[in-house]
């Protein structure tokens, strides 16, 4: 079976060079491929140092519509998913959410933070199905529709149709992984407006249920 890394990718020029650093160390990942989602930023530009393929969108769709540009520009099988912001990211923690999908124990796998930083740890506790952290076979996406109309609700709404159509999905500990919090990436104030704004999406995704 094809597989292929997809990374959304929204201005992530500081962390973006080592997760794919990481993912090309994975020999069977046949693709790393970084959705640039209207970044401002060097995002594309060093992705490309790195060896990914990059689409750059020409403005921001949100991380759904990402998600869906990279399943459709791959013909990859299995994909995993990965977050352009982790932190502690190693090819064990992409062999250990893949495997499963590729092995056939899994059809979908969750990867949640362990022993990284109180934040994120405590949030994926409270909440493991809003992680980023994903391998699914990219079949599923077909019986799926609108999702990149959900932006940050893409998570919930993978879930709830996992659940639903008694999709089999495993949870894979991420141990010492973590990712920049948005307050970090753009001051406290910004920030804690991004983070309300994304809850507000997941709300508005969650209540479609």
């Amino acid at each position: 079976m094809r597989t292929a890394v997809i990374i959304p990718a929204y201005n992530e020029e500081r962390t973006i060079g080592e997760i794919i650093r990481v993912t090309r160390q994975v020999p069977f990942v046949d693709e790393t491929l970084v959705v640039d989602d209207g970044s401002t930023d060097s995002t594309a530009k060093v992705a490309q140092a790195e060896g990914a393929r990059v689409i750059s969108l020409p403005e921001n769709v949100g991380k759904g519509g990402a998600m869906m540009v990279g399943v459709n520009s791959t013909d990859a099988d299995v994909v995993l998913f990965l977050d352009a912001d982790l932190i502690g990211l190693k090819p064990s923690h992409v062999i250990n959410l893949m495997l499963p999908v590729l092995e056939g124990r899994a059809e979908m796998t969750v990867g949640i933070f362990e022993h990284g930083r109180l934040a994120t740890d405590l949030a994926q506790f409270i909440a493991p199905f809003l992680s980023g952290q994903r391998a699914v076979k990219r079949d599923l996406f077909r019986q799926l529709s609108h999702l990149e109309m959900s932006r940050f609700g893409v998570e919930v709404a993978l879930t709830r149709y996992t659940k639903m159509a008694g999709i089999s999905v495993m949870e894979v500990e991420l141990k010492d992984m973590s990712h920049v919090m948005k307050e970090e990436k753009l001051g406290v104030v910004r920030g804690f407006l991004a983070r309300l704004k994304m809850y507000w999406e997941i709300a508005k995704c969650m209540g479609k249920g």
